[in-house]
């Protein structure tokens, strides 16, 4: 059995999720994030330009940047492709023969792909814990919280999690930072592990207040003229720049006040100009705070604040 086609369906809000019979929270101090087989292979699945995904990816990036501030270890897991049947198991009874023997298809999105610091752990079934040196990094690095990211849901992400609480780990599972094949096994993920094993959270509540960065700038009163420094000398020429860059484009050819997306922008080409003004700018702002009105006048507006 192939992965199946999955139909887009909406991420789950706040207000959607189950309770949790622990109160635990995030400790920096002892918390490790990992992202649970973000491969190309995986998110083929779906359409990228479609929700969950692009919700999914900006959502990780944004945890990413919060634990690389809080100093909070990034760990991922990733399926090998071109497994052969004594490696793949009984996962080819479900499954079939699994990735290809194909370097892109075996990758990371790039959205979120690993950056030099963190590691990348060979996973071989739905547990990251089975026959890896998951379990002892985390003692290693004397860590007892594991907050839980990628996919899919109900298959990898609730067994790690699963797997994490009988060993004394405390697991997280971020409800809008995993994906599924569909809306009620997204649904029946998150309710499984809030009553057995882990605390169901969001992105913008797993690492309480320290999880957000300090502004830097005061609120603007007033309409940001379109020349404005938006932040680290993010002007609005640089954004049309990095814009036509990512479209392959003349930067004359982008216009101020029209949507980006009828000149090809993209989710995937969002994410990439977010995680480069991030990197560079220092930008703070979110994915869903771009895509909304994706206008250069709009965003110089957005970035300023």
């Amino acid at each position: 059995m192939a992965l199946p086609t999955i139909t887009p369906y909406p991420m789950p809000s706040a207000d959607e999720l189950p309770a949790n019979r622990v109160d635990w929270k995030v400790d920096p101090s002892r918390a490790v994030l990992l992202v649970h087989d973000l491969q190309n292979y995986f998110l083929s699945a779906y359409d990228r330009d479609a929700s969950p995904v692009p919700e999914l990816l900006a959502h990780v990036a944004e945890l990413k940047q919060a634990a690389d501030r809080l100093g909070v270890p990034v760990l991922h897991t990733a399926q090998p492709g071109g497994q052969t049947l004594a490696e793949r198991g009984l996962q080819q009874d479900f499954w079939g023969p699994g990735l290809p023997d194909d370097e892109q298809a075996a990758a990371i999105a790039p959205e979120i792909g690993p950056a030099p610091a963190e590691t990348v752990i060979t996973k071989w079934k739905y547990s990251g814990f089975v026959r890896t040196d998951l379990l002892e990094r985390l003692r290693e690095q004397g860590r007892d919280q594991l907050v839980v990211v990628g996919v899919y849901a109900h298959i990898g992400v609730l067994m790690t999690a699963c797997d994490a609480w009988m060993q004394d780990i405390q697991a997280f599972v971020v409800a809008d930072a995993v994906a599924d094949f569909s809306a009620d096994d997204h649904a029946m993920a998150l309710r499984w592990a809030a009553d057995k094993c882990a605390v169901v959270t969001t992105t913008e509540a797993v690492f309480g207040d320290a999880g957000h960065a300090e502004p830097t700038e005061a609120e603007p009163t007033e309409a940001v003229p379109l020349d404005h420094l938006t932040r680290d000398e993010l002007t609005l020429d640089q954004l049309r720049a990095d814009v036509a860059d990512v479209l392959g484009e003349d930067p004359a050819d982008i216009p101020e006040d029209e949507n980006l997306v009828d000149y090809g922008l993209d989710s995937v080409r969002l994410m990439t100009l977010l995680g480069r003004w991030r990197r560079d700018h220092g930008v703070t702002a979110s994915f869903a705070d771009l895509a909304e009105e994706p206008a250069l006048e709009k965003w110089v507006r957005v970035l300023a604040r």
